[in-house]
């Protein structure tokens, strides 16, 4: 077979892309990578420390981020999208749209061009919490490691301030975006999730009331390169918050919002009580379940947690969150199943333990991929699209690292015509 006829296209630059390419090309396949973001690591980039082992997503990263730059058989593309794909196994034609950066291979990461930035846009890293200068580097472990010109202020004299400053010549505002076509055998379709809007879910508070955010936000406010630099504050005042309680299943279980359960939420919260108690000794976490999902080799992670008496576990299904008048806090309201008694508990935070929500949910790509009714891809890949990751099934990041080496292995038995 020809290298075309083998080459396997990954659509999607997150934990589950960046495995199933890495595993693709150490057989020797060709294989490009397609990212929607100006860098790769999708949302595991934004996460403080993974379960059970509470250790940081760094290592992970970096030794995929070492894999995919060492190895010549993978090409990536990030700000990019792919616009057509059309023809039959082992014979595919892609065509992928890729989008300017603005800065080129020169880049230091020297920041002079952050400097003399005056605009500023949300930081989609941290969930729009705080801000940064359009001229920015996405974050401190960003894979490929440059800046990035937002297109906000591309055409203005800012940008060409922004020019002058580079010693390097490494901003060219004269970039467009340009398309490339590809001959490939088989594709990837690694899209990942997203959290679940917890606006919809009105009587939670979320966007009302400011001291209640979602799971998301709040491992982003426990990182160290996060809004607060790793301090957990109270969103209303930047008071330091001394009570946080997790209300687990936030629209999930839920036939008005997501009928399924995402699994890995409750230990997530777990995870994020331990943030709170580490740091803060004297602190309180209140973790509102419905089910506990820790199952086989997280159980044990479940009762350590369990253990510590100022966490306490309540089943209950939240059913009101309001602002508390006399501490500025949050009011949480529901029934405690197990005791046959109401829950009024006041904290200084609320967390919202949202669902995932796949990538295919929102816009189903024109493929012969098959989907179930929340949007979750049901199809095994013997067409050629295989999917990987989140986009079959919710998933924490070690099955999503499983799921992606097969996906990588049937995709390579694809491109052989099996």
């Amino acid at each position: 077979m020809g290298d075309e006829e083998r080459r396997i296209l990954v659509v999607g630059g997150g934990i589950s892309g960046m495995t199933a390419a890495v595993e693709a090309a150490e057989t020797g396949a060709e294989v490009v990578i397609v990212e929607k973001n100006p860098y790769l690591g999708g949302r595991v980039a934004s996460l403080n420390e993974y379960f059970p082992k509470l250790c940081p997503p760094t290592c992970g990263l970096e030794i995929n981020f070492r894999r995919i730059k060492q190895n010549p058989n993978i090409r990536f593309h990030t700000l990019a999208e792919v616009e057509s794909i059309s023809g039959s196994p082992g014979d595919y034609e892609v065509t992928v749209k890729i989008n300017p950066r603005y800065v080129n291979d020169n880049c230091t990461v020297c920041g002079k061009c952050g400097e003399v930035c005056e605009t500023e846009i949300p930081n989609l890293v941290n969930y729009g919490m705080d801000k940064v200068k359009a001229a920015y580097l996405p974050h401190p472990m960003a894979f490929p490691f440059q800046y990035v010109l937002a297109p906000e202020i591309i055409g203005t004299p800012e940008a060409q301030k922004c020019a002058d400053a580079c010693e390097y010549s490494a901003i060219n505002l004269e970039m467009e975006a340009r398309t490339l076509t590809y001959k490939v055998g088989a594709v990837v379709w690694a899209t990942g999730w997203a959290p679940y809007e917890a606006a919809n879910i009105d009587y939670l508070g979320f966007g009302r009331i400011p001291n209640v955010i979602t799971s998301v936000m709040f491992e982003r406010l426990a990182a160290p390169n996060g809004p607060t630099g790793g301090k957990i504050l109270r969103p209303s005042d930047g008071k330091e918050v001394q009570s946080v309680a997790f209300v687990q299943c936030a629209g999930s279980r839920d036939e008005n919002h997501l009928p399924y359960c995402s699994g890995v939420c409750c230990l997530a919260s777990l995870k994020q009580a331990t943030y709170v108690r580490d740091r803060l000794p004297q602190s309180k976490a209140y973790i509102y379940y419905i089910d506990v999902r820790a199952m086989g080799k997280y159980e044990d992670f479940y009762t350590k947690v369990d253990a510590d008496e100022n966490v306490t576990l309540t089943k209950s299904k939240i059913a009101r969150i309001s602002e508390d008048p006399e501490t500025g806090g949050v009011l949480l309201e529901g029934e405690d199943i197990s005791q046959g008694s109401l829950v009024k508990q006041v904290a200084d935070m609320a967390v919202l333990a949202v669902g995932m929500v796949p990538g295919t949910a929102v816009a189903k790509p024109n493929l012969d991929m098959e989907y179930d009714d929340f949007g979750f891809v049901t199809s095994s890949g013997a067409s050629g699209i295989v999917p990987a990751g989140c986009v079959k099934a919710p998933m924490e990041v070690a099955a999503s690292v499983q799921d992606s080496t097969a996906a990588a292995l049937i995709a390579i038995q694809r491109t052989m015509g099996r």
